[in-house]
């Protein structure tokens, strides 16, 4: 993609997130639906303190927490978050659903606006931010790794008829990144438009929140 904008970020607000993960995925139920996919990301955003943080890395993060937050204030969480913390004690959720369904709504819904957040806060356009958004996209490839590794049975013991082998690889992470791109140009694009840009932000994220909705289908044992 094209060249980073420069942007300044804060080093100290980014270990305030980071912080902030720790604590709550130490305070997370163990066999919570949540707490699957929050462990996962919590891994992959700690393996890439190697590399340099870019400004979406604290608006990104923050779409999930504040979603988290709502949650345990008995608020209403975005529809593409519902779906997780709905089923995230029901027994007949595998792991790697709710890592996936995480997933999922963090890149279809959170990230888009999240780059909507960064431009608006450092005025420029999401051109500006290319560079950057393929930063996160790999700490986004090394967390479906994550998932595919560490929550999926081993493929030798997997029958192809098996619902979660059907699921693990219906599911992409280039298109969902792809995706998630055209939508936050898009309401960047809207943003003189408040009203157009609010339906499209609503519809967006009932259209995350469905396909989470799947992922979470129940499978047999």
């Amino acid at each position: 993609m094209g060249q980073s904008a420069q942007l300044t970020h804060s080093p100290d607000a980014v270990d305030a997130v980071v912080a902030r993960m720790r604590d709550l995925g130490a305070a997370l139920p163990e066999r919570d639906g949540v707490a699957v996919f929050h462990r996962v990301y919590l891994a992959a955003t700690e393996a890439a303190d190697r590399w340099p943080a870019t400004t979406l890395d604290v608006p990104f993060a923050g779409r999930y927490l504040a979603a988290v937050d709502a949650a345990a204030e008995g608020r209403r969480p975005p529809a593409c978050w519902r779906p997780v913390f709905q089923f995230r004690g029901h027994p007949g959720v595998r792991p790697a659903q709710f890592a996936l369904a995480g997933v999922h709504a963090h890149i279809g819904h959170d990230l888009a606006l999240a780059v909507v957040d960064a431009c608006r806060a450092a005025q420029c356009e999401p051109a500006e931010l290319e560079s950057e958004f393929d930063r996160v996209g790999d700490i986004l490839l090394s967390l479906e790794e994550r998932v595919r590794e560490d929550l999926a049975p081993d493929p030798d013991l997997l029958r192809i008829a098996d619902p979660l082998t059907h699921l693990l690889g219906s599911w992409d992470l280039e298109r969902a990144r792809e995706a998630s791109w055209s939508a936050a140009r898009a309401l960047w694009a809207l943003r003189r438009l408040p009203d157009v840009a609010e339906e499209f932000g609503r519809r967006l994220d009932a259209a995350v929140g469905f396909d989470c909705r799947m992922m979470l289908t129940p499978l047999p044992g």
